[in-house]
């Protein structure tokens, strides 16, 4: 998924794609964008030359177009910057309910199969009863809720997209003595990153995209959102459900 055409946020595709087919890549590689994707996917085919063992395919998209996979659904919006943006949203599908054990002992259901049965969905027959899932089986769990920025000058949309977020990761360019700076090449501060993730009620936020101009001990400085982490290549973490 490509947020916008500034070198710094997809001239790596190149390289990227190269080295996917010098290591044996097969599957086919699809590339989603704003206006321009489809496009690009002919010319990762075809610079310097290159031919790829696999497919490639680019799909231009526009604010509230989907993208629907296996077990979660991406979802674009425009956002604001200097170039056409988007953001996304990863939100996973609703888990099933929790199975109520009280209330299946109640009903004299016996441990085993049948509460398997009921767990997978299907109701059953027990002591001339019906017992249906939802008899025991409570009200489907939200999955959780992934949202990405790349470069965005904030605006008020920027709330409802990420609003109950578990996770928002969004650039940082400048400090906040910065913004009439980030107002002009249409980025964010580290202020207001926070800011935009105190007010959607944000679990948790990962700042990056920095101006090389500041260490990780001032952007930490200036961070003011209770879980924070400045981003950094290779990291990786684990992102509980609410429930």
């Amino acid at each position: 998924f490509i947020t916008h055409f500034h070198g710094d946020h997809y001239l790596g595709l190149f390289g990227l794609v190269q080295s996917m087919s010098f290591f044996g890549r097969e599957d086919q590689l699809e590339i989603f964008g704003p206006a321009g994707t489809e496009d690009l996917s002919g010319n990762l085919r075809s610079i310097g030359n290159f031919r790829s063992n696999f497919e490639i395919t680019g799909h231009d998209m526009g604010s509230g177009d989907r993208v629907d996979c296996e077990g979660f659904t991406v979802h674009a919006h425009e956002v604001s910057h200097v170039v056409p943006t988007l953001g996304y949203v990863l939100k996973e599908d609703d888990r099933p309910g929790r199975f109520d054990l009280a209330k299946a002992m109640e009903l004299g259901i016996p441990e085993g199969t049948l509460y398997k049965d009921l767990q997978q969905g299907r109701t059953i027959s027990w002591n001339g009863m019906n017992i249906r899932p939802e008899d025991v089986i409570g009200a489907p769990r939200p999955g959780r809720k992934f949202v990405y920025f790349g470069d965005v000058y904030p605006t008020p949309q920027l709330l409802d997209i990420a609003r109950g977020a578990d996770l928002l990761v969004t650039e940082a360019t400048f400090c906040d003595e910065m913004v009439d700076r980030a107002v002009e090449t249409g980025h964010s501060t580290i202020g207001q990153a926070c800011e935009i993730a105190r007010n959607a009620g944000v679990k948790r936020l990962i700042l990056t995209h920095f101006s090389p101009r500041y260490d990780k001990d001032r952007i930490i400085s200036e961070a003011d959102f209770p879980s924070v982490i400045v981003g950094e290549d290779g990291l990786s973490l684990e992102l509980p459900y609410s429930e």
